[in-house]
């Protein structure tokens, strides 16, 4: 048995409401919440990058693991956020875990899916044998330029998960992966914030790619969406993951347990790994979860898990997601704007 034995996430408790942005654009707000489908999100302070929420994120994990580090052979931190454009990030996140020298460390960066990346090429190493433990992380500081679409939704946040083959709390029973080049979202180097191409962004881009690798790790296991208990879908706004969820045939009782963005937003590769940690907070053992994730450019990794007895025993060793949207303190636009501010200057250094 392979799959997940830790699993831990970490949210900024700074917040800005929908409406703020939307009033400084004299944009209405009412229509902005109810178009997007989202109330506020997360904003990070000056200290907070992809990688100090990636550390955050992977002590939890690590809390729940109940493992011994020095088994842990390999980390890959997932995010087109990082601090450093040559420099990995997995090496900082290592070393603050404390499970450096002899590990196996990789940035991954393709857009929204940097995240299911790491997760994968962690499972893939824990089943090829090369490694006992090892981590997989999403975590972004993501932008959007102002009075951009992108501004409303463009959040932080981020979920780590240690995959290994003792004291799995949730087995991988299959992945897919379904990838093509579609250019509807991207960010040239030296560029602060990202371009969208509006044609490519719904149909031939999120609802292509997520419908086609969901269906295909189903069908790789002969399951239907009546089989799953759960099914969490990255989240770029509140409405895409409902209209795909039902273009699948899930129910709202199987998919909204996973929508996390209407009061977090858009945490890019932290995004539907996040999904994902809200529903390991609640899930039954014996249930079944279909995660999918979508990265722009464009591609979707899915899994499915089953949940074993063990998630009931360490679920509590680690703060839940619910817990850190309930701590939080709402900011002005102004502020907001300046800690945008100084988070650029940093960047600049």
């Amino acid at each position: 048995m392979i799959g997940i034995v830790g699993y831990g996430c970490y949210i900024p408790w700074r917040r800005i409401k929908i409406e703020e942005i939307a009033l400084m654009w004299k944009q209405d707000p009412i229509l902005m919440k109810s178009s997007l489908k989202l109330n506020e999100k997360t904003v990070p302070d000056i200290d907070e990058d992809s990688v100090t929420i990636a550390v955050e994120a992977a002590r939890n994990a690590l809390k729940r693991s109940e493992i011994n580090l020095k088994e842990i052979g390999a980390i890959y931190v997932g995010s087109e956020s990082k601090p450093y454009a040559v420099k990995p990030s997995a090496t900082i996140v290592a070393e603050a875990l404390n499970i450096t020298p002899q590990i196996h460390a990789a940035d991954f960066e393709f857009a929204c899916k940097g995240g299911s990346e790491g997760v994968f090429v962690a499972y893939s190493i824990v089943k090829a044998g090369l490694s006992k433990f090892a981590i997989g992380i999403g975590s972004d500081t993501s932008q959007g330029a102002p009075k951009d679409a992108l501004e409303y939704t463009a959040s932080a946040g981020g979920a780590a998960f240690i995959i290994g083959n003792e004291n799995v709390l949730a087995e991988i029973l299959e992945t897919y992966s379904f990838t093509t080049d579609t250019p509807d979202f991207w960010r040239r180097d030296g560029q602060f914030y990202p371009m969208h191409t509006g044609p490519f962004t719904g149909e031939k881009a999120y609802f292509r790619h997520i419908y086609n690798s969901a269906l295909g790790c189903m069908k790789k296991l002969g399951l239907t969406p009546k089989d799953i208990n759960y099914a969490v879908f990255h989240q770029p706004n509140g409405s895409f993951p409902r209209r795909v969820a039902k273009m699948l045939g899930f129910t709202p009782e199987q998919f909204e347990p996973g929508i996390i963005v209407t009061n977090i937003g858009n945490t890019y590769s932290g995004c539907s790994l996040l999904g994902l940690c809200a529903v390991l907070d609640i899930a039954k053992p014996g249930d079944t979860i279909l995660l999918t994730s979508f990265g722009s450019g464009a591609g979707s990794d899915s899994f499915i898990f089953k949940l074993t007895e063990r998630i009931n025993k360490v679920r509590q060793n680690a703060p839940t997601l619910n817990e850190m949207l309930q701590k939080k303190k709402y900011i002005s636009y102004s502020e907001y704007s300046y800690l945008k501010a100084k988070i650029y200057m940093r960047r600049e250094e």
